[in-house]
């Protein structure tokens, strides 16, 4: 199955229409964050004043995060702000466009599992479930996108940048032992 959905075409297709569905999702959530003056503080604070915790035991169920938010996201509320709606308007893009299209759907399931953590189920367990099929089929859910062009440039890129240092590597001067 792994396999059918990270190299065939017909999968690609269908991963085509799924992924411009899950990108205007987030495009969309993204787009109203950035035009309709959004704020997150209220949000944080509930998710510390009112975290997810274990009925029987009373305790925590994700104290790192709850830490996360109270020490790092609460002070610093004015970056969360706007990391949060360029960061969903960037993974909608991304998807919608099938650029960078496994990173895309790799941040829109982080951001995803920030919100569940929080509290926030609504969309988001779906949007997960899908954003982990378009995860799982990697370059195969861009090859109808800008990553049929991308990601080629990229090996290349990168495949030069690699045999270029091998290549170096081995021209430096070793040190002399004291000895010699």
């Amino acid at each position: 199955m792994m396999t059918w959905l990270r190299e065939n075409k017909y999968a690609a297709g269908i991963l085509l229409f799924v992924r411009f569905y899950l990108g205007y999702q987030w495009l969309n959530a993204g787009w109203h964050k950035l035009t309709g003056g959004f704020d997150a503080g209220g949000f944080l604070k509930n998710a510390v004043a009112k975290p997810i915790v274990d009925k029987a035991t009373n305790e925590l169920v994700y104290p790192t995060f709850t830490a996360f938010v109270n020490n790092f996201a609460l002070p610093n509320v004015k970056i969360i702000n706007f990391m949060i709606p360029l960061g969903e308007f960037l993974v909608g893009l991304g998807l919608i466009l099938g650029g960078l299209t496994a990173a895309a759907a790799f941040f829109g399931l982080v951001m995803n599992f920030m919100f569940m953590f929080a509290g926030t189920v609504n969309t988001n367990p779906w949007l997960v479930l899908i954003g982990g099929i378009v995860f799982m089929a990697g370059t195969n859910a861009g090859r109808y996108g800008l990553d049929y062009y991308l990601m080629p440039m990229l090996r290349k890129l990168f495949t030069n940048k690699k045999d270029h240092i091998d290549r170096t590597a081995g021209t430096g001067t070793k040190p002399t032992p004291a000895h010699a």
